[in-house]
């Protein structure tokens, strides 16, 4: 089991299998992109599996693939197919933007994926292209449609961004009104690959919720794991629900139980702080996977307590990508 020093039992990883997207969305990254990872600097999927058998023999429970845009990793299912295999494993989900999900929901069904994360920052075209700077509206809408039709628990990932998208605020809040899905409203957070200069934070996890709050102020507030990072939401007559999720303010980083994994193999124990050691180099000297046991309780027994502290420590990243950060 993993237990940091602050006394967290880690069971949660979010693991990127690439940083390469086929969406340019300005909060991430500049229009031109970034300078992606070589490709051999990429763990293999046979590595993935690896490292993921290893992450569940050490009581991790739950994992979430995600990028860049996990679906424009060839061999992406492969992965899938081993972790549904692993009894150890409770839950398994993936976060993706669905522009390219649409061939693999049947089969993401069959193999017991628990739930899909879609990040959809606008539900009208024009400022869906406004911020993606692609014209996948209609291709993400559909996908998202069949993934509420499917088994599966869907989330919608809605970052709140200043002058950007607060017109479809409202009309996200009328989309789970309509349909069973769960929206969850974040924060901007400063990981834009140096597009933007961020200064301050207007739209607040308070200010977003008091926005709702105009428009829809009947509704209460929902019951939710300690871990969890949203504030969670129902509005009676709705079929679906909404969230907050303080991602830049960070009110929930006391429970903390999530490590993230990069896809070139850097272990990042805070979202807010810098990679503090490297697995692939581990996985590729042939040597027993009780050294990649060791390195992952040594990176766990030096976690900051909460992000504000790992920034303290690291030192700014706000110019990073959050699509090499890891979603």
């Amino acid at each position: 089991m993993l237990i940091d020093n602050h006394d967290r039992v880690i069971n949660y990883v979010r693991l990127a299998v690439t940083d390469r997207c086929n969406l340019r969305c300005n909060y991430c990254m500049p229009e031109e992109g970034i300078a992606f990872s070589k490709r051999n600097d990429l763990l293999s999927i046979s590595e993935m599996k690896r490292l993921c058998d290893i992450l569940i023999g050490q009581g991790v429970d739950k994992i979430r693939l995600t990028g860049g845009e996990p679906f424009v990793r060839k061999n992406l299912m492969q992965l899938l197919e081993h972790l549904a295999k692993q009894e150890g494993l409770r839950e398994l989900s993936i976060t993706t933007n669905a522009t390219l999900i649409g061939p693999y929901i049947k089969q993401l069904e069959d193999y017991g994926v628990n739930s899909i994360n879609v990040s959809l920052d606008a539900i009208q075209p024009e400022t869906f292209a406004r911020i993606t700077r692609r014209d996948y509206f209609e291709t993400v809408h559909e996908n998202l449609m069949r993934l509420i039709d499917s088994k599966m628990d869907v989330r919608v990932n809605f970052i709140v961004l200043e002058g950007q998208n607060e017109g479809d605020i409202y009309h996200m809040m009328e989309f789970q009104k309509a349909y069973p899905v769960r929206v969850r409203f974040l924060e901007e957070m400063p990981f834009n690959g140096g597009s933007r200069n961020f200064r301050k934070l207007k739209w607040n996890h308070k200010r977003i919720l008091d926005h709702i709050r105009e428009e829809y102020p009947g509704f209460e507030k929902l019951p939710a794991p300690l871990t969890s990072t949203s504030v969670n939401y129902k509005v009676q007559g709705h079929e679906g629900s909404f969230g907050i999720i303080p991602s830049f303010s960070r009110t929930f980083c006391g429970s903390c139980n999530r490590l993230r994994i990069t896809a070139t193999g850097d272990v990042i124990t805070c979202l807010y702080g810098k990679p503090v050691t490297n697995l692939r180099r581990l996985l590729r000297s042939g040597l027993d996977e009780t050294f990649v046991q060791e390195e992952l309780i040594s990176a766990v027994r030096s976690r900051a307590r909460d992000g504000f502290e790992a920034q303290e420590r690291f030192g700014s990243i706000f110019g990073s990508s959050m699509t090499s950060i890891g979603g």
